[in-house]
């Protein structure tokens, strides 16, 4: 079966993805492939060797380290503000990564997470309190939800929320143009942000990382806080918008199960792992370089080669799963990569699972009779780098029969 890179990001949209995804595997765990604009790079689809990617200090996330491959140009964004969306947490090797992390992470506890719950289910409560009978599930409450909760937590006022939502839109529009608008515009009003929040700040976690310092002086630079910060609004609210609105989607097709978890609340933590394993919106990694030659699931893999770790493959690796096409909403050994693993670990990852938790709950709680309002052959797929419904059309009373 040949595949190549564009067909990766094609599978975004694959109708039939579990047929995609097993012939991923066919060649073995590694394989060649070819990144958007042709570019020969390496394919990691087995479980164990997505791992040892992703954990290997042979392996670089870092693209200034190596030079086959424009990542940014690849993406249309404009020269002078890609570093600001290129330079992600997720694309620093240690010691700098080593740095930036600890000097956010002081901020952006799991503590801090945890006490956004009861704020989580107030936005949650409100958002379903105004729900019509026929709407759009993502529009209506998966998209407000995280953006609300991620603003909030961040420190955004609310009054630039759809400018910002605008913005964040474009990155991902065909047109070049728009491309690099939304990217000028939210380096632009994030730098002014920065500079209000060093002015003057609140409670919000954007004021205490202006604010964190080591003992020894460290501090993050405006530049850094920029590009800190557009990654957090967004990658805070894409994964979470995703995650809720396809795992409703399972659960709409499976009554069963959604009948299960709204008898036992207890077992919706649970099916929330398996949903991000089974239809994760993160398909794949950071691009990683080799820093020198790697034998990786018996393939050599020369210095400064691309290596793309495909997560949507290594989380139905049968080598690490059971049956793993099998949706189990109780799967006991569930350790997926959904949100990636190592030391790039995402660092919203409590906070994406506290989201979709209440949202679930809410959903399955206060409307029993959700359904699906069009046959779940018409719900398609938006392209694009993550995994993400174009829209889920859903209803609250049954449609009376002709």
């Amino acid at each position: 079966m040949s595949i190549t890179e564009p067909e990766i990001f094609g599978l975004l949209a694959a109708s039939d993805r579990d047929v995609f995804l097993a012939g991923l595997a066919e060649d073995g765990p590694v394989r060649r492939g070819r990144y958007v604009d042709g570019t020969p790079i390496w394919l990691v689809t087995g479980y164990d060797e997505s791992v040892a990617v992703l954990t290997d200090p042979r392996f670089s996330s870092d693209v200034t380290k190596q030079s086959k491959l424009d990542v940014a140009s690849a993406a249309g964004l404009p020269a002078d503000v890609a570093p600001y969306l290129m330079r992600t947490l997720g694309v620093y090797d240690p010691p700098d990564h080593t740095r930036l992390r600890r000097l956010v992470s002081r901020e952006f506890t799991a503590r801090r997470v945890e006490s956004l719950r009861p704020r989580i289910q107030e936005i949650t409560d409100e958002l379903l309190d105004g729900l019509p009978g026929e709407f759009d599930l993502i529009e209506r409450f998966a998209y407000p939800l995280p953006i609300q909760v991620i603003c909030e937590l961040l420190g955004v006022p609310a009054r630039d929320r759809d400018t910002w939502r605008t913005w964040a839109a474009d990155l991902t529009a065909p047109d070049p143009g728009r491309i690099a608008s939304g990217a000028r515009g939210l380096v632009a009003y994030m730098a002014e942000l920065v500079g209000a929040k060093r002015a003057s700040g609140a409670d919000d976690l954007l004021s205490a990382l202006v604010g964190v310092q080591e003992d020894d002086g460290d501090r993050l630079a405006d530049e850094e806080l920029i590009a800190l910060s557009i990654s957090m609004l967004i990658a805070g609210h894409e994964t979470t918008v995703a995650l809720i609105s396809q795992s409703v989607r399972l659960l709409l097709t499976r009554p069963d199960l959604a009948a299960r978890l709204r008898a036992d609340p207890d077992a919706v933590p649970a099916a929330v792992e398996e949903f991000l394993r089974v239809t994760g919106p993160a398909e794949i990694a950071v691009m990683r370089y080799t820093l020198q030659p790697v034998e990786l699931g018996g393939v050599s893999i020369p210095a400064g080669e691309p290596v793309q770790v495909v997560y949507a493959a290594a989380n139905r690796d049968p080598r690490r799963f059971e049956r793993p096409a099998l949706l189990d909403a109780t799967r006991a050994d569930n350790a997926h990569l959904g949100f990636g693993h190592g030391i790039h670990y995402c660092l919203g990852a409590a906070l994406a699972r506290a989201e979709t938790q209440i949202a679930l709950h809410g959903l399955l709680t206060r409307f029993p009779d959700l359904a699906l309002a069009v046959p779940p052959s018409e719900i398609g797929w938006r392209p694009g780098m993550a995994r993400a419904l174009n829209a889920l059309p859903v209803r609250t009373t049954p449609l009376r029969q002709h």
